[in-house]
């Protein structure tokens, strides 16, 4: 008999994700599966979804909207700090990513996305927010629980 993946169950996937234009953003390939329990919210919600019901050695494609995916982008998680805080050791060539402490003391990756003399916009959003996402999914194992 078949064994359907359940919520609950421990998984491991190879997986492929691609953006809408076709580029691959991210894949498993000529690494370790992906490995994660099903309905538990290690991975993002529109991937998790697909699961349920996947037999081992089955293939699916998953389309996942930006909503369930790392969600719309913030316009509220994009910071104009003055160019003077950031040391000049630090590139800023817009898109490089960096790591900045909240006055809290969580550090928070973000993107440069603009520079000019004077200022510095920092883009606190997960590159990925605001994107509809395609996986190709291969589910290679389910792990007894």
């Amino acid at each position: 008999m078949m064994t359907e993946v359940k919520t609950g169950d421990t998984v491991l996937i190879h997986y492929t994700g691609t953006l809408a234009d076709g580029s691959t953003f991210d894949s498993s390939a000529g690494r370790d599966p992906l490995e994660f329990t099903v309905g538990s919210g290690q991975i993002i919600p529109g991937l998790d979804s697909a699961m349920p019901g996947m037999n081992v050695g089955e293939k699916k494609t998953v389309a996942v909207p930006a909503a369930e995916a790392y969600g719309d982008r913030n316009p509220d998680a994009t910071q104009t700090v003055p160019r003077t805080e950031i040391p000049d050791h630090i590139p800023l060539d817009p898109g490089t990513q960096l790591q900045v402490q909240t006055p809290n003391g969580q550090t928070v990756p973000v993107v440069v996305a603009d520079v000019n003399e004077s200022e510095v916009t920092l883009d606190a959003n997960h590159p990925l927010a605001g994107q509809d996402l395609n996986f190709d999914i291969e589910l290679v194992e389910i792990k007894a629980a």
